[in-house]
């Protein structure tokens, strides 16, 4: 599923096609699609941004649209009469503007609704701090992940829940627990403030680094070491060797929205954490 640098990438390709210019024409597909997208045709679009997991295009008529694109969707860039890399039957969503047309193909969720009631939005109103927010406030985020509702749950758990921190998925995930030797299982009650804080910082740390216009096509999490080990420490190696001490790396399926975690029982046990 495309996380917070994914989302953040994607808007700072599409804004300089879209941003300032009008809408010619618009259209959606598929089920859940908003059937109003044609009241876009004659808006200019003022913004397009990304929270956490979200797109969000916003246009000088007042309206605003929300993409979340799960785990298969994708926003595309095309010049007219280019050919489109994926099927049209797959669009979600198509946006035309003079000299650029955007489509989002597979996303689950494409709606419109009235800028004016973000504020109260089911979805966007209930977001926790955005890891990506240059005003990113870690004392609130901090103080969601202690609430009652999360502390008997898995730290793996609550780093996905976007209502504590919004932009975490399960790569960065997998990879900020790997790299501060946390046990993926341990209970959010269980940690001290110190590791916590330290938890987020690593995984906001991670997603700046992945966000920025200097990151190849793929996610790293080694960073120096990327040459020498590969991109990412432990997600996706299940059954191979840890690339930090040799141990066969695990992995569970769990969760309320079962993701697999990815974790070495070994740096992330209790030998790992009092290194």
């Amino acid at each position: 599923m495309p996380e917070g640098d994914t989302l953040a990438r994607t808007a700072a390709g599409l804004r300089p096609f879209l941003v300032g210019r009008t809408v010619s024409a618009a259209r959606a597909g598929g089920p859940g699609s908003s059937p109003h997208v044609a009241r876009l045709v004659g808006a200019r679009i003022d913004a397009v941004e990304a929270i956490g997991k979200h797109l969000l295009i916003r246009f000088d008529d007042g309206l605003e649209l929300r993409s979340h694109l799960g785990m298969h969707g994708s926003w595309h860039r095309y010049r007219p009469g280019e050919r489109w890399r994926r099927p049209p039957a797959r669009a979600r969503l198509v946006l035309e503007v003079p000299g650029a047309i955007a489509v989002c193909f597979d996303a689950p969720t494409v709606e419109l609704f009235e800028r004016r009631v973000e504020a109260v939005h089911p979805v966007l109103s209930r977001l926790g701090p955005d890891l990506l927010d240059p005003a990113f406030d870690e004392a609130e985020a901090l103080r969601r992940l202690r609430l009652a509702v999360r502390a008997d749950r898995t730290i793996a758990e609550a780093l996905l829940d976007q209502r504590a921190l919004a932009g975490i998925g399960n790569v960065i995930k997998c990879e900020a627990l790997f790299i501060e030797r946390i046990d993926p299982f341990v209970r959010v009650a269980d940690l001290d403030d110190a590791t916590l804080a330290r938890l987020v910082g690593t995984a906001r740390g991670l997603l700046v680094a992945n966000a920025g216009p200097a990151r190849g096509p793929e996610r790293v999490t080694t960073g120096r070491d990327r040459r020498v080990v590969g991109p990412l420490w432990v997600y996706g190696r299940a059954g191979r060797d840890c690339r930090r001490c040799g141990t066969i790396v695990g992995s569970l399926r769990h969760g309320e929205l079962p993701r697999i975690t990815y974790w070495c029982p070994r740096c992330q046990g209790r030998e790992g954490r009092e290194r």
